[in-house]
């Protein structure tokens, strides 16, 4: 097992925290083109929603796949393999001839963006001392949203100068040249036990995962907080490319390094573990994304990037607590298990968009908010009810 803090530890959770740049970074790069798209093609809020919607959709059906079959194979290949499958898609996304094509394009980048996600946490687990495993995971997080932040802006920046078809081009050849650093320092495994894939075995893993209470609720806190989290800022989007504020895609490209509070939020989170229980973290994060959400409703444009910068750290803070517990509280097939966690968390961004769009049309900012509280207010529920039920 590697020991925390070595020159092996650093090493691996270089190479997982590059990984998870790389997936997010795709994942997000048509982000702040939402306002930009939805004229271009003459379509609703709700269509170019699917965009982003098709492609977590499609990720999240994909860890269903690759999480019982690293148990299988091991997780490494999986790992390097999809990456370069996704910086591949993102230059044919540059050249998608409609929106219908480059809807399936990112439906299939969705796919193989699953891959990385659904083993990095059970890759930890197989091979760092537990003591080490907390800390690279709340790293790992933090990579996730410097790769959010990464991708909004290159594709706003990128966008804005030169259209989305070099945002995909630019973004491509940078994974591109990533997967060739991920591939030379990742570590080969030595922790893992390989089980050989049985489909019924398969399924029996996964339904047992569901029926374990201390598991559910953490995919439904993790899946709900992101369905909240991740879709505020689609329809922030909207909000700030029209009157009064009127920002062009570049800018609201820069919106999104709010996602720092994030990286800080999932930086901190072992340190607070050492402190307080994960599931108090969990509500602690929780009560954070409420009154950030609070905040944006603020007509000033920093009082909102202050109120997304306070939402980022809350989310990012209780999905690090989310997902180790995970790790922590499976008892077998913890391939399986991290991906279910993020099944949950997936489907909730991609049908995030149904929650609030009515919101949206009723009340504007204002209804996504009232939305995002009713929501926030079960998942808040959710931990306390954890925080009665962790075993001493």
């Amino acid at each position: 097992m590697i020991q925390p803090q070595t020159r092996a530890w650093w090493r691996a959770t270089l190479a997982l925290c590059l990984g998870s740049f790389l997936v997010f970074i795709n994942l997000y790069a048509p982000q702040p083109l939402l306002p930009e798209l939805r004229q271009l093609y003459g379509i609703s809020t709700l269509a170019v929603g699917l965009v982003m919607s098709v492609a977590t959709l499609s990720l999240a059906a994909s860890l269903l796949v690759f999480g019982p079959l690293s148990d299988a194979i091991g997780r490494g290949g999986i790992m390097r393999l999809t990456l370069l499958g996704a910086g591949g898609l993102s230059l044919a996304l540059a050249l998608a001839p409609n929106f219908e094509t480059l809807l399936i394009l990112r439906a299939l980048q969705g796919f193989v963006l699953g891959g990385l996600p659904a083993v990095a946490i059970a890759w930890m687990g197989d091979e760092f001392e537990p003591r080490g495993m907390l800390s690279a995971v709340g790293l790992y997080i933090g990579a996730n949203s410097l790769g959010g932040i990464s991708g909004r802006l290159v594709g706003g920046w990128v966008g804005e100068l030169a259209g989305s078809s070099a945002s995909f081009l630019a973004v491509g050849a940078i994974t591109l040249a990533g997967v060739a650093l991920f591939w030379k320092l990742l570590p080969p495994a030595r922790g893992f036990s390989a089980r050989p894939f049985e489909l019924r075995g398969a399924l029996a893993d996964l339904a047992g995962h569901l029926r374990n209470p201390l598991l559910l609720a953490a995919y439904l806190l993790g899946g709900i907080n992101f369905l909240i989290f991740i879709n505020q800022y689609s329809y922030l989007t909207f909000r700030l490319a029209e009157a009064p504020f009127e920002l062009g895609p570049s800018v609201l490209g820069m919106v999104f390094l709010t996602y720092l509070g994030g990286t800080l939020g999932s930086s901190l989170s072992g340190r607070l573990s050492g402190h307080l229980s994960p599931p108090a973290c969990m509500v602690l994060g929780i009560l954070i994304l409420m009154g950030g959400t609070l905040i944006t409703l603020a007509g000033s444009l920093a009082l909102i990037v202050l109120g997304l910068t306070i939402n980022a750290f809350g989310f990012f803070l209780a999905h690090a607590m989310a997902s180790s517990w995970v790790g922590r509280h499976a008892g077998r097939a913890r391939g399986s298990a991290s991906a279910l966690y993020l099944v949950f968390y997936y489907s909730g961004a991609s049908l995030g968009t149904f929650w609030l769009e009515p919101f949206w049309q009723a009340g504007a900012w204002f209804g996504v908010a009232l939305g995002s509280w009713l929501l926030l207010g079960v998942t808040l529920g959710i931990a306390l009810w954890l925080r009665r039920r962790q075993p001493r």
